[in-house]
């Protein structure tokens, strides 16, 4: 499975990977389906919300990797 990265944006990820939905909506991400976030990079995101991209991409990874096994 291919790794995200800060540059993934919200819509490609949830497309990529539907199981990040959980984890970005624990971090206060809670519009998800809101069409200003389907464009929005997980660093522009993650800045808005005051989280650490570089942390919140390497978790995501981290599931992603996860589930994949």
């Amino acid at each position: 499975m291919a790794q995200i990265s800060k540059d993934t944006k919200i819509g490609e990820l949830l497309n990529i990977f539907p199981d990040s939905a959980p984890i970005l909506m624990e971090i206060g991400m809670h519009c998800l389906g809101c069409p200003a976030s389907q464009m929005e990079t997980l660093e522009e995101a993650a800045m808005v919300h005051g989280i650490d991209s570089d942390l919140l991409v390497e978790k995501i990874n981290a599931a992603m990797n996860a589930a994949a096994q």
